[in-house]
């Protein structure tokens, strides 16, 4: 299998293990490593072929999704895995329980169990896998390949963030363009913005859970993820977080102590009044590939805030947030970027990074300390 990522595929349905295997067969620096039709058989596959990433459906027959992920966690198997998330009532419940067993980040099914027009979310598929299993790899000391080393087969006309990926894998590192000049000095920080997408779940779980229990500065925060699933996921943030953490309703207080999260499939904005800041839902457009988007959240707290701000642009591909990260920037706002060595995929914020938009590079580790160090300094 030479330096490509290799993927064990786990889905109890023929159609699905058929679809899935195309496209990793269609996308250039992946390979299946083999198949399997349940945990069970997964398992003992797993010793055998190796594989840098396992894509995992939950509902299966002798050993189901969930039950995989406590035998892998039992056998101290380390290979990360993406579940593949129906849209079932209990989907989000089931997936969020998945995650916290261990699972690195999902992709609903766009129609049920056996999704025929699962072609519809490839990008969203492919961008976990190569995140994923590149990392792994890494981790591992084993090399990666990038689009250089092979021809692309997705189409860089079209502005997706797998193709744009494959086009940042392919470009040398460049140093950061000149900051922008602040139109005034940062403030006393009155709220945080957080822009996150693939490895976001796993890393908002590191950060939220290391957070100071008595930081009084709100967080709004943009994790892309499908409709349906944020409400259970700022659940399980909650969980392990000292603040409270919540799904973003319209009209929603900022207030001290308080984290919230972007609805699914609506932009959130922000709006600071006299008689209180508070969050608004958008159904607008997509900006950057997306909705939510990083990049209207960072614009409306610029806006809002301009230098009591302090924007952080995390793991995720594409390049969403990187624009108008640097509208807080030049608004006197703070800005911090994650940095290379910890993300998942470096590309949104190495996009910030080279345009000049972040003030400094954090380690995952140490993201929870240094936003609150930042947000806990008089200025």
């Amino acid at each position: 299998m030479a330096d490509e990522i290799s993927v064990l595929i786990v889905d109890d349905s023929a159609l699905m293990r058929n679809l899935i295997g195309r496209m990793i067969d269609d996308t250039p620096g992946l390979v299946i490593a083999d198949k399997a039709m349940n945990g069970y058989f997964a398992l003992q596959k797993i010793p055998r072929v190796n594989p840098d990433v396992i894509v995992l459906d939950l509902e299966m027959p002798e050993m189901n999704g969930i039950e995989f992920l406590k035998e892998r966690k039992k056998q101290g198997i380390d290979i990360p895995v993406v579940i593949l998330s129906s849209i079932a009532a209990k989907g989000a419940e089931i997936t969020m329980e998945a995650l916290s067993l261990g699972a690195s980040d999902f992709v609903q099914k766009p129609s049920g169990s056996i999704s025929e027009d699962i072609h519809v979310v490839k990008d969203n598929v492919i961008s976990k896998l190569l995140g994923y299993g590149g990392a792994y790899r890494r981790s591992k000391g084993k090399k990666v390949l990038t689009p250089s080393e092979y021809a692309p087969k997705t189409p860089s006309s079209k502005a997706s963030d797998v193709a744009i990926h494959f086009n940042l894998a392919q470009a040398a590192p460049v140093a950061p363009a000149a900051p922008p000049t602040p139109k005034r000095k940062p403030g006393k920080t009155e709220i945080i913005a957080i822009g996150i997408s693939t490895g976001g779940p796993d890393a908002l779980r590191v950060v939220f859970s290391k957070l100071d229990a008595d930081l009084k500065v709100p967080i709004v925060v943009v994790q892309h993820m499908p409709v349906g699933f944020t409400n259970e996921f700022a659940k399980s943030l909650a969980r392990i977080c000292p603040l409270e953490v919540k799904e973003a309703e319209e009209g929603d207080a900022i207030k001290p102590g308080r984290i919230i999260i972007a609805q699914g499939n609506k932009h959130l904005e922000v709006e600071k009044k006299a008689t209180g800041s508070v969050v608004h839902l958008s159904d607008a457009p997509q900006v950057s590939g997306h909705r939510p988007s990083a990049d209207v959240l960072f614009a409306s707290v610029a806006v809002n805030f301009t230098n009591n701000a302090l924007g952080v642009i995390m793991t995720g591909m594409g390049r969403d947030g990187a624009q108008h990260l640097g509208t807080i920037y030049k608004e006197g706002g703070m800005t911090l970027g994650q940095d290379e060595q910890s993300a998942v995929v470096y590309g949104m914020p190495r996009v910030a990074y080279e345009m000049g938009h972040v003030m400094e590079q954090v380690s995952l580790d140490n993201m929870a300390r240094r936003i609150c160090e930042v947000a806990k300094t008089p200025r």
